[in-house]
């Protein structure tokens, strides 16, 4: 459900930066009932944010690419999306990888090293699959894991997606017909890529529900639902070091919120709630300045609990406001949400 590049709502590039951005922000989000700040408990939170490749800025200089000028509140960058049957023969050769980066792998790892550099407890992870990268039975992770290698990046970011995962229930339990790959899969990335490097897991909006106390969440009908659930009951769960919720594009009666519980029902790590720049095409309620907030602030009272963007660059249609907010708008309101420091950063 990470959408890839070729997806519709990508196409609109938008518009520039909104004026007075963190005073408005922080009006709005301060105004969030029940709001309080927690600064022991920030300092554990994750902010990830993808970073699609396709909205790079075209350059050969290193220090003019949006990457190395984010922000340092954000704690994880996911580079999207490298193909699970890449190619990559070495030499810092982005071309069968996936990456749609508009420069060099030699441009790549220099922006990489410099947003380091600047922020230091940033960690750059390589994403692999998306939608329409469903070449999970060629994966080729020794290839992943040398391109992890030659970039600089401190690991991996799973979007495990597929057109059908075939899930049922019987009995209260989910199965899925792709379970035993998608177990294998999570297995075989850990192993080419082992730590100290991490791995990161995008889940599926409706991937945890379809059983016990989520068995009727909406929508609780299709294939994907609790496809999630087979991976993060497998061994190798244990080897993942933080879970992203694709909480957005369920419709009009999914709830972000309820699917942050489901998914920690069955995780214990760290676990993000994504947030969405663009508008829906499943019909989901916009994710404005205020339901952003009052979203996050919902799930505040869980230390590890934190928040997931998608994705950098991505300005949607029309003039920005807090109804309509763009990535910088909802990047400063996160950043606010979960007390994390120096939220006046500059956004490039």
């Amino acid at each position: 459900m990470v959408r890839h590049q070729n997806h519709a709502a990508h196409r609109h590039q938008g518009h520039g930066r909104s004026v007075g951005l963190l005073t408005l922000v922080l009006i709005l989000v301060l105004a969030v009932p029940g709001l309080t700040a927690s600064p022991a408990a920030a300092a554990g939170r994750p902010f990830l944010a993808y970073h699609a490749s396709w909205t790079e800025v075209a350059t050969t200089d290193p220090a003019e690419t949006r990457l190395a000028r984010l922000p340092g509140y954000i704690t994880h960058v996911a580079l999207g999306f490298t193909r699970p049957d890449l190619t990559y023969a070495g030499n810092l050769d982005l071309s069968g990888t996936g990456l749609l980066f508009p420069f060099s792998g030699q441009v790549l790892k220099d922006a990489i090293a410099l947003l380091k550099s600047r922020n230091p407890a940033v960690r750059v992870l390589v994403s692999v699959g998306g939608w329409k990268h469903f070449g999970w039975d060629a994966r080729n992770f020794d290839a992943l894991a040398r391109l992890v290698s030659d970039l600089g990046a401190d690991g991996v970011d799973l979007d495990y997606e597929t057109e059908n995962p075939g899930c049922t229930r019987t009995d209260g339990r989910v199965a899925c017909a792709d379970d035993a790959r998608s177990v294998a899969v999570l297995a075989d990335l850990r192993r080419a890529v082992p730590r100290p490097a991490l791995l990161s897991l995008a889940g599926w909006n409706v991937g945890a529900y379809g059983e016990g106390a989520f068995a009727s969440a909406e929508p609780r009908n299709g294939p994907y639902v609790g496809m999630m659930l087979a991976m993060l009951r497998s061994p190798a769960a244990q080897t993942i070091d933080l879970v992203s919720v694709v909480s957005y594009d369920g419709g009009p009666t999914y709830r972000p919120d309820q699917a942050f519980r489901a998914y920690r029902r069955v995780w214990k790590g760290p676990l993000a709630l994504g947030i969405q720049v663009m508008p829906s095409e499943a019909g989901d309620p916009r994710f404005t300045l205020e339901r952003t907030a009052r979203l996050l602030s919902a799930i505040k009272d869980d230390p590890q609990a934190g928040g997931m963007l998608y994705a950098v660059a991505e300005v949607p249609p029309g003039p920005p406001s807090p109804d309509n907010p763009d990535y910088r708008s909802l990047m400063v309101a996160i950043c606010v949400t979960l007390d994390l420091a120096d939220c006046a950063a500059t956004i490039p």
